[in-house]
């Protein structure tokens, strides 16, 4: 048994291209860049930009090339392909070819620390994961027992039933 597939979060170098086959299936290809941070012999950092060559069919094609753009970043899965070729000069030459099988728009809904924003949670509380000391130390005063240090843990659990784990 074999298996091959890549993963990549990077951004468009050109604009998408659609085109359409004979038989009405479109097609669209793009230039992707993945960027990484690697120590030289030296032990500076230098960025080091790989390229690959994406191709999208059907409706994913036609949703590419008409929401992407060059520099916009995107998720892609798919099937990695090494071509060999020759250039100009008989130096031997090889393109990384990806045969996408799914793409996701990754550049909406995130903040600026790259979090994803989802409008239908913003009515949600948000919890710390225990109570500020300023609420803490207000309930054990008011109760005068250290019985009440229990309650603001307690409290916040009511409010945790639809957290997934």
């Amino acid at each position: 048994m074999s298996f091959n597939k890549i993963i990549l979060v990077g951004n468009l170098g050109k604009d998408p291209e659609l085109r359409y086959t004979p038989q009405g299936k479109a097609v669209c290809s793009f230039s992707m860049a993945t960027n990484e941070k690697r120590r030289d012999k030296a032990g500076e950092l230098q960025d080091v930009t790989t390229w690959f060559k994406v191709t999208l069919w059907g409706n994913q094609a036609e949703n590419a090339s008409k929401y992407l753009s060059k520099g916009r970043p995107v998720y892609i899965e798919g099937r990695l392909r090494i071509d060999e070729w020759t250039d100009r000069d008989n130096n031997n030459r090889y393109t990384l070819d990806v045969q996408a099988t799914d793409m996701q728009f990754i550049s909406a809904g995130r903040d600026d620390a790259g979090n994803y924003a989802s409008p239908d949670h913003d009515d949600e509380p948000t919890y710390s994961g225990g109570p500020s000391p300023s609420s803490s130390s207000a309930g054990a005063s008011s109760s005068g027992g250290g019985s009440s240090a229990p309650s603001p843990i307690s409290q916040p659990a009511g409010s945790d039933d639809d957290i997934p784990f």
